[in-house]
């Protein structure tokens, strides 16, 4: 071997990719204040929390006992295994219409079943290195199907908001509102009173207080006025009569081949759900801290979560986004604020069992009301609808197909036309060439962070370039995320070479968006060199015209370059 020979580098064992980010937060050293904040965090969510997987629960046609104890053993889990560090996982609103659905066709011992079966198809997922395909689901189909599911958890809540009298409502969404209609007589003020009151005092508390548990307040004031004033609304102890103030044993469900086969779909439609929020939910957590989380990792966790959850007779669990940026909000530090956000859940759980029957149902469902608001991102769906056609055609047949048909075939149809209109805008394989290699694995904890990267002398100093070739589409957007962390302290500006990009679609806008604000966030300036006037158009009609400080345009790579040079 010459002198100047490098040794070749031993590859790091598989095994790291899937070690949970617990391990590498202890491996990394933690103290009492560490510990302290994590308490802190997990004490904010958990009060969050507590309402709110109650009134999950039922809107999923299921008692508030299976929320919260989802919540607990499910969000233990997640938190103590998964590949972020800051996930908090429960019961979710994605999952109410999936819920809702299989056990008004399979009973609640089917929910269980499916929901252990979405486990194991998570864990083998996770362990096939399926974390990373999920990322290239377009973002009209995301966007779609959870504005209908936000649709649908509105549509059913009306009953308990206006306190109706119905016997049984209807699954279906148009005999759901015929049903409403229909009962219209049975109307009861005193439910309207109470919803509207308590809707009112979440939305007062988010505008004036936001650090305030809106949720819990909300409910705590609702369930004092309907027991002080008598008020003849239904409660948890009226409809469920409380909840239990133990935890059970594990069980392992009944299982037969023929069960199996009959439980199947609904079995990949909740794993399919659970992968793909508590992706966005780890995305959202690196997005506000600048740390990285491992895909893969997190599909296990979230798999051993669901079959744990199914066995002490829970639902199914993902990482929620919201709770997840509360936790984030609140100071947490590591995944022990999840873990201690479950404990509290437990013991406020067996604390205050007894006082849960006064809870009146209207105030959970003006909880669920705010949750609907959240997930439908009535922004992004106006911004999306500025897009190119083919994705205002995903994104439309999407929504309508989740409220009216089915979310399985909602994403079914969404991902298949996506890929259709992509085969139709290109004929070749995109090709991001760059001056660093962008990485899309997971990275591994415990060997030496590497990277390509090297400064090149033709360049200013802070300045780094980046050739985009080919379009800017779902499949090949989530790239740009990545440039900031591969090359370790942001430059001044960064020259984006887009001269051989086609097209760019609604989720490349996104990205490009997001890539924008990440590079702000540092200081760096972003300039968007030789825009095609077509992309450009694209851009500018969605409201990425360049007027953003920390984005310009320019005609060419020579013209960006020779005002860098003359920036003082």
């Amino acid at each position: 071997m010459s002198e100047n020979a490098q040794p070749a580098r031993a590859r790091a064992p598989q095994w790291h990719l899937f070690v949970p980010k617990l391990i590498t937060v202890l491996r990394e050293g933690y103290g009492i204040s560490d510990l302290r904040n994590d308490a802190i965090a997990g004490l904010t969510v958990a009060i969050v929390a507590l309402p709110l997987a109650m009134a999950l629960a039922i809107a999923s046609g299921t008692t508030p006992d299976k929320g919260l104890l989802t919540a607990v053993v499910a969000g233990f889990l997640i938190s103590a295994l998964g590949g972020s560090r800051f996930q908090i996982g429960g019961p979710t609103g994605a999952f109410v219409v999936v819920v809702f659905n299989v056990i008004q066709q399979h009973g609640y011992d089917g929910l269980i079943l499916a929901t252990l079966m979405a486990g194991v198809i998570l864990i083998i997922g996770g362990f096939a290195r399926l974390g990373t395909w999920i990322k290239y689901i377009p973002e009209p189909v995301v966007t779609g199907f959870t504005a209908g599911i936000a649709v649908i958890i509105f549509s059913s809540q009306v009953k308990d908001l206006l306190g109706l009298s119905i016997d049984k409502v209807p699954a279906e969404f148009i005999e759901k509102w015929e049903a409403f209609w229909s009962a219209r007589d049975t109307l009861n003020l005193s439910a309207v009173a109470v919803a509207g009151a308590a809707l009112a005092v979440i939305i007062a508390l988010r505008r004036f207080a936001p650090k305030l548990p809106g949720f819990l307040i909300a409910v705590v004031g609702a369930s004092i006025a309907v027991y002080l004033l008598n008020l003849p609304i239904e409660t948890i102890g009226s409809k469920f009569g409380g909840i239990p103030d133990t935890l059970p044993s594990p069980v392992m469900p009944s299982v037969t081949l023929a069960r199996l086969a009959e439980l199947a779909p609904s079995a990949f439609t909740i794993a399919f759900l659970a992968g793909v929020e508590s992706l966005l939910s780890a995305v959202v957590a690196d997005g506000m801290t600048g740390r990285r989380h491992r895909s893969n990792c997190e599909l296990v966790a979230q798999g051993i979560a669901n079959v744990a959850s199914a066995m002490f007779g829970g639902m199914p669990a993902t990482g929620a986004i919201a709770r997840t940026a509360t936790n984030i909000r609140s100071g947490a530090r590591s995944p022990v604020a999840g873990m201690l956000h479950a404990v509290f859940v437990l013991l406020f759980m067996l604390v205050l069992a007894p006082l849960a029957v006064f809870v009146p149902l209207a105030s959970l469902g003006a909880v669920l009301v705010i949750v609907a608001w959240n997930m439908s991102e009535v922004h992004k769906f106006r911004h999306l609808m500025r897009a190119p056609l083919g994705d205002r055609a995903v994104l439309i047949l999407t929504f309508g197909l989740t409220v009216m048909v089915d979310l399985t075939v909602a994403i079914e149809v969404g991902v298949v036309l996506a890929a259709i209109l992509f085969m139709h805008r290109m004929a070749e394989v995109v090709s991001v060439q760059q001056g660093i290699q962008i990485i899309e694995q997971d990275v591994d904890d415990f060997a030496r962070p590497r990277t390509s990267y090297t400064q090149r002398a033709a360049l200013p100093k802070g300045v780094e370039v980046f050739q985009l070739r080919g379009p800017l589409f779902f499949g090949s957007a989530g790239r740009l995320a990545d440039v900031l962390d591969s090359i370790g302290t942001p430059p001044r500006v960064f020259i984006l070479r887009m001269r051989e990009v086609p097209m760019i679609d609604a989720t490349g806008v996104a990205a490009l968006s997001d890539f924008v604000k990440r590079c702000k966030a540092h200081g760096t300036e972003v300039i968007a060199a030789g825009v095609q006037p077509s992309l450009r158009a694209v851009l500018t009609s969605m409201g990425f015209d360049g007027s953003e400080p920390s984005l310009r345009f320019a005609e060419s790579f020579e013209a960006a370059l020779a005002s860098v040079q003359q920036a003082p």
